[in-house]
């Protein structure tokens, strides 16, 4: 497949990193307080998408990698606490230069193996040369917690080539509840730092 294909999800990359900066920033700005501990990005190489793309019964073509392929360009944003998965989520969802096309809540409903993250597939404007085309990027928001279990995750599954015995889905669920409750603990504890703050002000 030509190299140039691949064009356009480069552009995508670097206009969804100017628009998050710039939310972020802003977000910032209005609020007094920076939530994200960092962000992250990477765009799929060949060789993940034609994986993919066979693993779904697919043939490797660039058609089928716009059909079916939604995280060539991906982004994770990791922040302090609970609540600010949402307040970011949110901020996102009001950007006037992103259309969100489908979202995924897995801190409600987590994955079998205790997974949680917030998923978001948006449509990033490209402005090319006479007309505009939305490429499609995942914008995935999580904790600190949530991304270290996230990391874990992935390697205990690329140990295991997706076959996970019982023994150790069932140690990794239960690991992932301690995380959990370590994620509702520091909410609780951001409320009561809150309230010192307000008392301050």
């Amino acid at each position: 497949m030509d190299q140039d294909c691949f064009y356009k999800y480069e552009y995508a990359q670097k206009m969804l990193e100017t628009e998050l900066h710039v939310l972020i920033k802003e977000f910032e700005r209005k609020h007094g307080y920076m939530p994200v501990e960092h962000v992250k990005f990477r765009i799929k190489t060949k060789e993940s998408i034609k994986n993919k793309l066979e693993s779904r019964g697919y043939e490797y073509s660039f058609e089928n990698i716009e059909k079916h392929i939604s995280d060539v360009v991906g982004f994770r944003i990791v922040v302090s606490f609970l609540s600010d998965v949402y307040d970011i989520v949110s901020m996102i969802s009001h950007s006037t230069n992103l259309l969100i096309k489908k979202r995924k809540d897995y801190i409600k409903e987590p994955k079998d193996t205790g997974y949680s993250s917030y998923h978001l597939i948006v449509l990033v404007p490209v402005y090319l040369e006479g007309y505009v085309e939305y490429v499609t990027a995942e914008i995935q928001v999580r904790t600190v917690a949530m991304d270290f279990w996230a990391s874990l995750d992935h390697k205990i599954r690329y140990k295991f080539h997706e076959e996970i015995p019982l023994d150790v889905q069932e140690a990794m669920l239960s690991y992932a509840e301690d995380i959990q409750e370590l994620d509702r603990k520091m909410y609780e504890m951001n409320k009561i730092m809150s309230k010192y703050e307000k008392e301050e002000c």
